[in-house]
């Protein structure tokens, strides 16, 4: 129990993997719009939402062309769901995570990606 508590807080060590979450709270979104709002590269960009996976932070879901990824409703772990309840409260007045939801709010992913609905 202890180690996987201990992978729970590693996961959330990484200021990117804060920035994921805080943007997947406000919705759902692809790699390609998250690689966009934090200018990582797309590999990077999958190595953290990779982490974020295995400790049940996040979901994907299969949506036509895209995978999207969403913060997970209902974690297995009771110390993750409390973690992201108070998730919504933290990191609110950072400038960088002020920026990122803005941005948020204009991305579009058949822009980035290329591809027409």
């Amino acid at each position: 129990m202890l180690q996987e508590q201990t992978k729970i807080f590693k996961a959330l060590a990484d200021p990117n993997r804060i920035r994921i979450i805080k943007l997947l709270q406000q919705k759902s979104l692809c790699v390609c719009e998250i690689t966009e709002l934090l200018k990582l590269a797309g590999s990077t960009v999958s190595q953290h939402l990779n982490v974020l996976k295995s400790v049940d932070i996040i979901l994907e879901s299969k949506d036509g062309r895209w995978v999207n990824y969403s913060i997970n409703p209902k974690p297995a772990e009771p110390i993750t769901a409390s973690i992201l309840s108070m998730m919504h409260l933290w990191f609110n007045d950072d400038t960088v995570i002020k920026s990122d939801l803005k941005k948020s709010e204009k991305v579009n992913r058949a822009d980035l990606c290329q591809i027409k609905i």
